[in-house]
C-alpha cells in the first residue's frame, strides 16, 4: 500500500492588508501519495505557483500546515530547513536557472557537493541520470552552448540527483517548443512510472497535464475541480479531452497539440 508523502491542510496565503488584501490561497487542502504524478492547473493568478512555492518553503503561507513524510515543514528552521530544501525536494523551474559559468556536469553535481556526497556515489548518480535523460554528450558544455531542451534536461538531472521525496516542477515546458516539451514530459513520466518518483507539476498546458495521473484545478485560491485518469483504460488523448472541458469552464485552456 502506498504511503502518504504530502499533506496540505487548510493553506492560506494573503498579500497586502485590509482593502488591498489579495487571497492567493484561500484554504486549500489535499494529499499526495508516494509515486503520484499530480498536476496543478489554473489560470494566471489562480494561486498555483504560490502553492508550489509554499511547499518549497520559498515563501511562508499566512496560515495552515504542510506535512512532508509526516514532518511539519513550516516549523523547520536553520539546518533542518536547509536539509529539507536540499534533500527532500527537487525544484524544476520554467527558465532552467542553471549557472552559466558552470558546465552541465558541474550544475548537476552542485547539490551533491553541498550535501557532501562522496565522489564515487556522485559519479554513479550522474552516470545513471545523464544516460536516462540522454544528456551524456553535453555534460562538458556550458548552458550557453545548449538548446532549451538540453538545458531543461540538465536542470531535471540537477533536481533529481539527490533522490528527493518530491519533485516540484513549475511550468517545466513553458520555455520549450513542442518537440522538446514532449521529450521532457516522456522522461518525467518514465521516472514516475519506472522509479516511482513523486512529481507535482504546475502547468497551464492541457497537453502537459495529460501526462499526470491526477489533476487539481485551482481558481481564486481554492480547489475548483479534480480529475483522475482512469488508469490504462483511458488514453492520454481521452484524458486530454476531459482536461480541456474543465479548462473551458475555468475560462482558459490550451489547444496546442504536442
Amino acid at each position: 500500500m502506498k504511503q502518504k508523502i504530502l499533506e496540505i491542510d487548510n493553506l492560506h496565503k494573503y498579500y497586502g492588508k485590509a482593502e488591498n488584501e489579495t487571497k492567493a490561497l484561500a484554504g486549500i487542502s489535499f494529499q499526495v501519495m508516494e509515486g503520484e504524478f499530480l498536476g496543478i492547473m489554473g489560470s494566471s493568478g489562480s494561486g498555483k505557483s504560490t502553492l508550489l512555492n509554499c511547499i518549497a518553503r520559498v515563501i511562508q503561507p499566512t496560515s495552515g500546515k504542510i506535512f512532508v513524510d509526516e514532518t511539519e515543514i513550516l516549523t523547520l528552521k536553520g539546518a533542518k530547513l536547509a536539509e529539507y530544501r536540499g534533500k527532500k525536494i527537487g525544484y524544476l523551474f520554467q527558465n532552467f536557472e542553471l549557472l552559466d559559468n558552470l558546465t552541465g556536469q558541474e550544475n548537476i553535481l552542485l547539490p551533491l557537493s553541498i550535501q557532501n556526497i562522496s565522489e564515487k556515489e556522485s559519479k554513479k548518480r550522474l552516470q545513471e541520470l545523464s544516460s536516462y535523460l540522454e544528456i551524456s554528450d553535453i555534460l562538458d558544455k556550458f548552458p550557453t552552448q545548449m538548446s532549451g531542451g538540453q538545458k531543461q534536461r540538465v536542470a531535471a538531472a540537477r533536481a533529481l540527483i539527490l533522490n528527493p521525496s518530491i519533485v516540484l516542477a513549475d511550468e517545466p515546458t513553458g520555455a520549450l517548443d513542442s518537440k522538446n516539451a514532449r521529450v521532457l514530459l516522456d522522461k518525467l513520466e518514465g521516472l514516475n512510472q519506472e522509479k516511482n518518483t513523486t512529481i507535482l507539476m504546475v502547468t497551464h498546458n492541457s497537453n502537459a497535464a495529460s501526462y499526470c495521473g491526477r489533476i487539481l484545478f485551482i481558481q481564486d485560491g481554492i480547489i475548483f475541480h479534480e480529475l483522475r485518469r482512469n488508469g490504462q483504460e483511458e488514453s492520454r488523448q481521452e484524458f486530454y479531452d476531459r482536461i480541456l472541458k474543465v479548462m473551458a469552464q475555468l475560462g482558459g485552456g490550451s489547444a496546442n497539440v504536442l
